[in-house]
């Protein structure tokens, strides 16, 4: 379906004036599955009290369940049984920790009951009475005109996001650095960037058709991790949909729509070295260990780590007034001049957790210039990590 007529089946949809009746049954895993995608979107302290609502709709498929804090919205349909058609709204966040507390398999009864104004939730012998506010007051999903349309494997889509998002800032002052930029690199590849201004992380694929001329668009954290939890549970391919505003992603039984974060991302090629020639191959498992050992000594404050390079060994020292002294070597490949160079340890870490037990290379150029690290078997990731004084 074409995002902008499901945007209009939704608004549609919205509109209908029909029976609050409202009767259903639906299997527990099932409901609790789109619950928990809908009560990741709302706000739990909205100012707006139908914003921390999810509206429900009986559909010839199921129920319809739509979520929405006015910068995100999903909508999502799950298998039920109708006996009496209708729509009403219900706290997301109440009605996923009700259900979520239910015998797994079970069989939920959902029913409005009129006079109370409340949702009836039955399953076995539990029985919950829920408020409800008019449907009339949800605010209509409509995701406007997306001009530019791809098709990407599920987990595809995966990777590309979750290969760079630990690199998203959170500064809310730097808002332009709170998600990822993603665009068309010389229309060879789709690229997905992320930087706090210490790392940036950058992955790449090869660029799907449609995808060709769509412009450069920063994605929202919050964006980012909910379609994440979607999509980690697809093996389907993704519709995903463009515009200089808007963008939104079709799942087999899930809609997803966000604005985008309205501004400039800083010219990320300029941050990328070209020029670093002394490089040290190691286990990044290996690695990674030696970094969480050592850095246990080190202050909880910068967590700061000293790597000393020499040939074929690498020494990992950390110091803390409080807590003492560490170090450890370590076996490398290394062959240029000896360089000493400070980093964040969770920020190696970080990077060596989406490396994983692979061998990984680090380019470096001196001790106060950005490092290059990439995994040896993957050279479609690369991550580039400023030093610090330690």
């Amino acid at each position: 379906m074409e995002a902008n007529a499901a945007a209009e089946k939704i608004s549609e949809t919205q509109e209908k004036q029909v029976s609050q009746a409202f009767q259903v049954h639906v299997d527990r895993n099932v409901f609790l599955k789109a619950l928990s995608h809908s009560q990741g979107v709302v706000e739990k302290r909205s100012t707006v009290p139908i914003l921390s609502h999810v509206l429900l709709e009986t559909t010839g498929e199921g129920i319809t369940l739509t979520a929405t804090d006015l910068e995100v919205a999903i909508v999502e349909t799950v298998a039920a049984q109708v006996e009496k058609p209708g729509r009403l709204t219900v706290s997301a966040h109440m009605l996923f920790d009700v259900v979520r507390k239910l015998r797994d398999g079970a069989e939920i009864s959902l029913s409005f009951d009129e006079a109370q104004n409340r949702l009836n939730v039955e399953s076995g012998r539990s029985h919950f009475a829920l408020p409800c506010l008019s449907p009339d007051e949800f605010p209509a999903i409509n995701s406007g005109n997306q001009p530019y349309r791809f098709i990407l494997p599920a987990k595809d889509l995966l990777e590309l996001f979750d290969r760079v998002r630990f690199a998203m800032s959170t500064e809310e002052t730097r808002y332009y650095l709170n998600g990822i930029y993603l665009h068309a690199f010389q229309s060879k590849e789709l690229r997905a960037v992320a930087t706090d201004g210490h790392r940036l992380a950058k992955m790449s694929l090869p660029l799907p058709q449609g995808a060709e001329a769509i412009p450069g668009v920063i994605i929202s954290r919050k964006t980012i991790n909910e379609v994440l939890k979607i999509v980690s549970e697809e093996v389907l391919d993704v519709e995903v949909y463009l515009s200089n505003t808007q963008v939104s992603f079709k799942f087999s039984d899930t809609y997803f729509t966000s604005r985008l974060i309205d501004g400039t991302f800083p010219d990320y090629e300029k941050v990328i070295p070209a020029h670093n020639d002394k490089v040290m191959t190691v286990d990044m498992e290996a690695f990674a260990e030696t970094v969480d050992r050592v850095a246990t000594i080190s202050s909880e404050k910068n967590r700061g780590i000293r790597l000393s390079l020499k040939t074929n060994k690498l020494v990992l020292t950390a110091t803390s007034n409080e807590s003492g002294h560490a170090v450890e070597e370590l076996e490398v490949d290394y062959n240029a001049s000896g360089i000493e160079i400070g980093f964040n340890s969770r920020y190696l870490l970080d990077i060596a957790q989406q490396i994983g037990n692979e061998s990984a290379s680090f380019s470096f150029a001196d001790s106060t210039s950005p490092t290059i690290i990439r995994s040896r078997n993957d050279q479609e990731a690369l991550y580039v990590l400023m030093p610090m004084r330690v």
